[in-house]
């Protein structure tokens, strides 16, 4: 598992959020478990963290684009 510095978020369904720039890759720490997305620019990361809603910008432009696993 990839080591990332995670960010601490205001939502009722997300907890965390971290990126690794160099690997693109998005980790998502929700309060049922944790997943990381793969091909993930930059922008989406940063869009995401001023999202009013980080659940909903997660479903309209996270959850059915970008390949992931889940990692615990």
């Amino acid at each position: 598992m990839v080591k990332m510095e995670m960010i601490k978020v205001q939502s009722s369904n997300l907890d965390l959020v971290g990126y690794d720039e160099e690997r693109k890759i998005l980790r998502i720490k929700f309060h049922n478990g944790t997943y990381d997305y793969f091909g993930v620019p930059k922008q989406i990361f940063l869009n995401l963290l001023g999202a009013s809603s980080k659940g909903e910008f997660h479903a309209d432009f996270i959850k059915d684009v970008y390949r992931f696993q889940k990692i615990n």
